[in-house]
């Protein structure tokens, strides 16, 4: 059987009601990172951070394109991408 590495995008939640987009291969580990202060310059100054959405792709260059276009949209767009995928904010 074949063991795929698969690569996340995902958003987190921050004390202050912002939002963070990033991406990784490890959820569990970069969420535990970025609450630590060990993640992204920007979660460090906005913790706790809480995860409320992750897509799965099977290459980094999808799960990097995927944050790309995320990061690049006004707050008002990136709540609702998230709202059409089921995340209230």
């Amino acid at each position: 059987m074949e063991n795929k590495q698969l690569f996340y995008f995902y958003v987190l939640l921050c004390a202050d009601k912002s939002l963070y987009g990033g991406f990784t291969n490890n959820l569990q580990h970069r969420l535990a990172a970025h609450n630590s202060g060990k993640g992204a310059k920007y979660t460090r100054n906005h913790r706790p951070v809480k995860l409320i959405y992750f897509e799965e792709f099977p290459t980094k260059s999808e799960a990097l394109k995927a944050e790309y276009a995320f990061k690049h949209q006004a707050r008002s767009k990136k709540i609702t991408y998230l709202k059409q995928h089921g995340v209230t904010v």
